[in-house]
């Protein structure tokens, strides 16, 4: 294990922003992440795991701890019958492999094409897009327990998997550093397209769509809303969508559509669990006064996703960090409703 000093972390985030880590380690085996935790534990330092860095603001000053990056590589798959399980480790690219189910015309993530970050980044997000989660395919998760300083094997239930969350950053965040995702697929299975936006740009495709032509779709809707990596485009320089879409209670959500009809608006809104109301954040941010394209010094609003806080060049990650202060402000007075963050915000 090399530990190093006083490394920036922020080229190794989407975003950009960000200072240093007081001690660095890329594990690039299992060993090296169960020194790197001793490492952390003997001299009483808080421990962040790094994977993609697609999720991050990282504060000014940098983070005043042990930065572990997992990189492990590498993956394995077997079929039975049309059921193909892959095992793959977290430090792999998440779209590459997901590229390598198309081209084994294996269904079940071919709507999570073009997100940025590693494998094992997914499951504690519950990553979702265009009507897929990966908790939908998920079927194993081995991780390195802090407390125990063991490997432990949890199953897709052990992961409370949720909208957007699971126990790895709710009930038990800073317990676990996943090493490996075992997912199951089906071969020659269809592709999901029941999400709106996907079915218009498939249109045009006579008969059942490919899981290829799926996986392209989505690659496009994402790279129109900037929220695909392209070199140059400083709409990418993103944490992805910044804010969730809010869940509420049905009652909730009708009280506050009633208000809106009086204004002549009409909330955009979403089934979600039984009593409750899935809202549009991007809608609640541009009806709020945030409109594509607004710019507060360094940092904005993507021209191109109203949920995309980016770095335009030079912004820190204080301007980034006031800028949503500021939606989360303006959106709770208008319509009574506190967003919640998607990225993680490291340092502050």
């Amino acid at each position: 294990m090399i530990v190093r000093e006083q490394v920036p972390l922020a080229p190794l985030t989407t975003l950009g922003v960000g200072g240093p880590a007081r001690f660095f380690v890329e594990a690039h085996h299992e060993s090296q992440v169960r020194e790197a935790v001793r490492f952390a534990q003997s001299r009483e330092l808080p421990l962040f795991v790094l994977g993609g860095g697609s999720n991050l603001v990282v504060a000014d000053n940098g983070f005043d701890g042990l930065v572990l990056k997992v990189s492990l590589r590498g993956s394995w798959w077997r079929a039975k019958g049309n059921d193909v399980s892959f095992c793959v480790a977290a430090g792999n690219d998440w779209d590459a492999f997901v590229a390598h189910t198309i081209e084994d015309n294996c269904a079940g993530l071919e709507c999570l094409s073009g997100i940025p970050g590693s494998v094992g980044g997914t499951p504690v997000q519950n990553v979702g897009a265009y009507g897929q989660e990966v908790s939908e395919t998920i079927v194993e998760v081995e991780a390195f327990d802090i407390r125990s300083l063991q490997l432990k094997t949890l199953t897709n239930a052990d992961c409370g998997f949720a909208y957007r969350s699971s126990i790895f950053n709710a009930a038990e965040r800073d317990r676990y550093i996943i090493l490996r995702v075992s997912f199951v697929l089906r071969r020659g299975g269809k592709p999901a397209t029941r999400y709106a936006d996907l079915q218009k740009v498939l249109a045009a495709v006579p008969g059942t769509p490919s899981l290829l032509q799926v996986r392209n779709a989505v690659r496009e809707i994402r790279r129109r809303k900037a929220m695909l990596l392209v070199p140059g485009d400083d709409d990418a320089h993103s944490a992805g969508s910044f804010f969730k879409n809010p869940v509420v209670p049905h009652q909730q959500f009708e009280a506050l559509e009633t208000q809106l009809r009086s204004r002549a608006l009409s909330l955009p809104s979403y089934p979600a669990a039984d009593g409750f109301r899935k809202i549009s954040a991007a809608w609640l941010v541009e009806h709020a006064g945030f409109v594509k394209g607004y710019a507060r010094g360094a940092a904005g609003i993507s021209r191109r996703h109203a949920l995309a806080i980016v770095n335009r060049g030079g912004a820190s990650a204080a301007e980034i960090v006031a800028l949503k202060d500021e939606i989360q402000s303006r959106v709770f007075d208008e319509f009574g409703i506190q967003l919640q963050t998607e990225p993680v915000i490291l340092g502050f």
